[in-house]
């Protein structure tokens, strides 16, 4: 009996789906769709609602892809926990989109390129798509994403990094030059119109039947969909720099992410991508909540990265971006996020505190040395992608009666490092450090751009090249034989202590006080810095000026503490 029910209700579901499938567009048969997903063959069509075949929205898949359970009664339904990620929302970004929009500003002559490539990987099926019909992708015509009336492009626009676009990127050239910048390849739909879905398990012929018949894909296993390599297409991302006047003037390997990782030992031990960004829940479970089979394992959606301040910040403003999503799940996802930046993303320690020296009458006053080391546990750069992130060290000694003797890299609410020179002077930044002695000195590990003649940047499109990139480390890469492209750059080029997996700072402060004093040191992180919002200001645009208003009302929470360490001098012995 309750079988029977589940199917009833499958059989609902489905046939919603099927409904829902027509509204986004139509499925023709025989339609060319393709080869790169960056420069899709046009077969002759012009009429961008006969390509909107290449995709389907993700209202197609939930059906059948929620409602899935552990043993232990988690839920891990793909659907919903999906619909939370930065995946589901990339197109919803409001940093992305002020950065779009500052872009195009810098570099009108080159508005509408600018707009596609950014389209590439946030709003991929229209982009691709719009390029299928020999047009470019668009950005901003698919905006504001919550409006009541749309069409069924702007539909899919909004939908992200959907379903069936990682499940429809063909093993072909991944891994290569050619694949990177969202330049992906998708499989030519056959003559019976029905296009390849791919999938990590094998598919019995009659699961295929059933999928076919209601969302006109057909599976298919394949192995590459398990590698880091599909997700280097998107994940990296060599950007062209223009002059004043539109002139390109250089590039620049803005997200190497796939690349870090390779140098690393990560690549050796065979720990692709999707081992830690899409962690595995224990069966028996199912794919599929009705006729699933069930499976030893099951790789959740989830698609942790660094990025909780976004998540919650899409939460509160929900209403305004159009956000999906319900709170209960962006939240979720967000305390997913923090709780890998807390467990798995780094470690520390403190060495036993030594004090030399004591106050004089001279003003002069003791000295206390202790080392810290920072251990990357990720199979990347720390923090890698996007180069607003930065991570840094906010170490406080505390005398007798718990009064800060010392401190340096404490944040504010306006989400700024005290003394760090980047975030007082946009035309300046802080430089690595092997050795710290004062207040005003703060290790930051972080990428800063700089443009052809030299000057920090933050505009990506500026850029040409790296002033200073003292990221942290994988395990494994060796920063004498790394390629260029994901060199170390500054004085952490020449810093003995920094290498791959860690790096150890040295402090020799001055106290004040009596002893015994105790030494706290956090690593915080930080994914969009302060420079990096509030170089938007200038821009009178709507984008930059919301998305402004947003990091203000947020960045009192814009950090998060990955690692901690404490220690104590118990004696003043000199």
């Amino acid at each position: 009996m309750k079988e029977a029910l589940a199917i009833s209700l499958w059989l609902v579901s489905i046939l919603f789906a099927a409904a829902r499938a027509q509204e986004v567009g139509p499925r023709p048969g025989g339609h060319d769709a393709g080869e790169r997903g960056g420069d899709v063959v046009k077969a002759g069509r012009s009429d961008v609602h006969r390509a909107l075949s290449l995709f389907t929205h993700s209202e197609n898949c939930v059906g059948c892809h929620n409602n899935l359970t552990t043993p232990a009664g988690e839920d891990v339904s793909i659907g919903s926990t999906w619909r939370s990620t930065m995946m589901a929302n990339a197109a919803r970004d409001p940093y992305w989109q002020a950065g779009v929009r500052r872009e195009t500003i810098d570099h009108p002559s080159h508005a509408a390129e600018i707009q596609d490539e950014c389209a590439a990987c946030h709003m991929p099926m229209a982009q691709k798509i719009s390029r299928a019909s020999g047009r470019t992708g668009e950005v901003f015509a698919h905006l504001p994403i919550g409006r009541s009336s749309r069409s069924p492009l702007q539909a899919l626009a909004a939908d992200g990094v959907s379903c069936s676009v990682c499940h429809q990127i063909a093993p072909d050239g991944l891994g290569t030059r050619d694949s990177f910048n969202a330049n992906f390849r998708l499989k030519a739909t056959p003559p019976d119109g029905a296009r390849m879905i791919f999938g990590p398990h094998r598919v019995d012929a009659g699961r295929k039947t059933i999928m076919r018949s209601v969302t006109g894909f057909v599976q298919a296993e394949a192995p590459h969909v398990k590698q880091s390599e599909l997700c280097a297409s998107c994940h990296t991302l060599i950007t062209t720099a223009y002059g004043p006047g539109g002139e390109v003037v250089g590039s620049l390997p803005e997200q190497m992410n796939y690349q870090e990782w390779q140098h690393s030992d990560f690549n050796k031990e065979g720990r692709a991508c999707q081992s830690c960004h899409m962690p595995v829940a224990s069966g028996p479970i199912r794919a599929a909540s009705v006729l699933g089979d069930a499976r030893d394992t099951l790789a959740t959606h989830v698609f942790v990265g660094g990025n909780a301040h976004m998540v919650r910040l899409l939460n509160r403003y929900r209403t305004e971006l159009g956000v999906a999503a319900l709170p209960a799940e962006l939240e979720a996802t967000a305390r997913a996020t923090a709780r890998q930046l807390e467990r798995d993303t780094a470690a520390m320690s403190v060495s036993t505190p030594v004090l030399t020296g004591s106050s004089t009458s001279l003003g002069a006053r003791p000295t206390l040395s202790f080392d810290v080391e920072v251990r990357n546990l990720t199979g990347h750069k720390f923090p890698t992608g996007y180069p607003s992130r930065r991570t840094w060290l906010h170490a406080t000694v505390r005398d007798e009666q718990g009064r800060v003797v010392f401190e340096s890299g404490a944040i504010d609410d306006a989400g700024a490092i005290a003394g760090n020179d980047s975030d007082v002077d946009p035309l300046t930044f802080e430089p690595h450090y092997d050795r710290i002695s004062r207040a005003d000195q703060v290790q930051i590990y972080e990428p800063i751009l700089g443009d052809r003649r030299g000057v920090p940047t933050t505009g990506l499109l500026t850029a040409t090249q790296y002033l200073k990139d003292n990221r942290l480390l994988p395990r494994g890469f060796d920063k004498a034989t790394a390629d260029p492209e994901i060199g170390v750059y500054g004085d952490a080029a020449r810093d003995a202590d920094f290498i791959g997996g860690s790096d150890r700072v040295h402090y020799a402060v001055e106290v004040s006080g009596r002893g015994p004093y105790t030494v706290e040191v956090e690593l915080r992180y930080q994914s969009i810095a302060y420079r990096w919002a509030h170089n938007l200001r200038r821009y009178d645009a709507p984008e930059p000026k919301r998305f402004v208003g947003y990091y203000e009302a947020t960045s009192a929470g814009s950090s998060v503490v990955v690692a901690k360490a404490t220690t104590r001098l118990e004696s003043e012995t000199r």
